[in-house]
């Protein structure tokens, strides 16, 4: 599922209208709903932190769906790929 679908699905279930979401993120709905809809990449950075409060949502996770690292893991991308290789190698999935 794309992150519009996720968020857009997460924002529903708690009964939050686009226009009250768009409005709390700071931008217009017609935006908000073309990301929602996937004819927008996932939105920059401080956009996602802002849904993930909203929704209450683990911020990581919100990162995951949108296909890219938070942005305290960029700063750290050696060690993040180090951690993952190291992983692999013993077998955590």
């Amino acid at each position: 599922m794309s992150f519009g679908a996720v968020v857009r699905d997460k924002r529903k279930a708690l009964g939050i209208g686009l226009n009250d979401f768009s409005e709390r993120l700071g931008i217009s709905p017609a935006y908000w709903s073309r990301i929602e809809r996937g004819h927008e990449k996932p939105p920059r950075d401080e956009l996602i932190e802002r849904a993930a409060a909203i929704l209450g949502e683990r911020l990581d996770d919100l990162f995951v769906q949108a296909e890219r690292l938070p942005p305290d893991m960029r700063r750290d991308m050696g060690k993040v790929v180090l951690a993952y290789r190291r992983m692999r190698a013993i077998g955590f999935r």
